[in-house]
């Protein structure tokens, strides 16, 4: 690739990570990478309000490709000293969105200066960490005919530098469950004369291990319990309000939906029990993202060609990644590079993207694009 397209990279990444931004509230972000590609190519900008696409024309009869790479930051400070450390406060880069984004951009440099043999379309999306963005862009998919969709994640833990793929399913489903119970307050020396949310609440908890065991299902399940709260710091009241927050978890889909209805029926078992009402919502709702057989088999594909290490995974993440919204429409596939097995791991203070892995998610993006 040109020596000139990774550098702008580079410091395009650098200043994506000084200007992180969280979920759907990613304005500077997308508007700054759209005056990039507007700056350094002639590609047509399709701006679609909290995310956008660029598009290369090969012409009308010509397959119809795409690639996505996602924008969003973390809740999270910046406490490691870095010349491109974060300028917001309490808000970082510590995912690798920033590089994501870095590399998909010097993809449509490479594309526009040296041309393809398809129609490309460059997916610059939002919200990936909440759930919300690839659903809201997920149309975009059947607008354009997209024939296969393609993404890259960066992950510690594997070696630096090589290209671990998966068919089937690459993420766990997943999403926050929220049961809140309400019944009536009462003096702490006469709990009979209310109605304690605390007993259904404990009853709900210790269903879990029975509704997620490995004999009654078919692949990994997980319920793991967030946060309990119950009633007030005040020794003289007995509880009347209480709120479970769980989060939900299986490699498929189908199975994540049981979880829910046998949860969501266990509530409403004991609201009833104990006179209770009860009301369920949710949030960071994911699908299971599915890899498409052709689609990783042509990653491997480039990935021999290229000369990079490939590794072929034993199993899913069970974090969730809402990429699966694209491959529920169309073919495609989500890969990983590396950034070392002893790298900081995403989602900590330590983390930052390896710059060295742009060029690598290039030279794979370039390679799909030949196929």
């Amino acid at each position: 690739m040109e020596i000139k397209n990774l550098e702008l990279a580079k410091q395009l990444r650098h200043e994506l990570h000084q200007h992180p931004e969280i979920s759907n509230e990613e304005v500077w972000t997308k508007q700054h990478l759209i005056d990039f590609l507007k700056k350094h190519t002639k590609l047509e900008i399709v701006d679609k309000g909290q995310w956008f696409y660029a598009i290369y024309q090969s012409g009308a009869d010509k397959k119809n490709i795409a690639f996505r790479a996602d924008f969003d930051a973390l809740p999270m400070p910046e406490v490691i000293d870095i010349p491109h450390a974060s300028k917001n406060p309490g808000v970082s880069h510590k995912c690798g969105h920033d590089g994501h984004a870095a590399s998909l951009a010097c993809f449509a440099l490479e594309v526009d200066q040296k041309g393809a043999d398809k129609n490309i379309f460059f997916l610059f999306q939002h919200a990936e960490e909440t759930g919300d963005g690839a659903i809201q862009c997920a149309s975009f998919i059947k607008e354009y005919h997209i024939e296969e969709i393609f993404a890259f994640h960066n992950m510690s833990g594997m070696a630096f530098h090589s290209i671990n793929v998966i068919d089937g399913t690459a993420h766990c489903a997943s999403k926050g469950m929220t049961i809140q119970m309400e019944g009536s307050p009462a003096h702490a020396s006469q709990p009979e004369n209310g109605v304690n949310p605390a007993f259904a609440i404990a009853k709900i908890i210790d269903g879990i291990p029975e509704l997620t065991s490995p004999e009654n299902n078919e692949g990994l399940v997980l319920c793991t319990v967030i946060q309990v709260n119950i009633g007030e710091r005040a020794f003289g009241l007995a509880a009347s309000k209480g709120e479970l927050l769980l989060t939900i978890r299986a490699q498929y889909e189908a199975e994540l939906d049981n979880l829910q209805k046998n949860i969501e029926a266990l509530a409403q078992e004991q609201a009833e029990k104990y006179g209770l009402n009860m009301s369920i919502s949710f949030n960071d709702e994911f699908p299971e993202t599915v890899n498409h057989k052709d689609s990783s088999d042509k990653i491997r594909m480039v990935s021999l060609e290229k000369g990079y290490q490939l590794v072929e995974m034993k199993e899913a993440f069970r974090a969730s990644e809402d990429f699966g919204h694209y491959t529920k429409l169309t073919k495609g596939s989500i890969f990983y590079i590396g950034n070392g097995e002893n790298y900081p791991h995403i989602h900590t203070y330590e983390y930052d993207f390896r710059d060295e892995i742009i060029e690598i998610a290039v030279e794979l993006f370039k390679g799909l694009a030949e196929i």
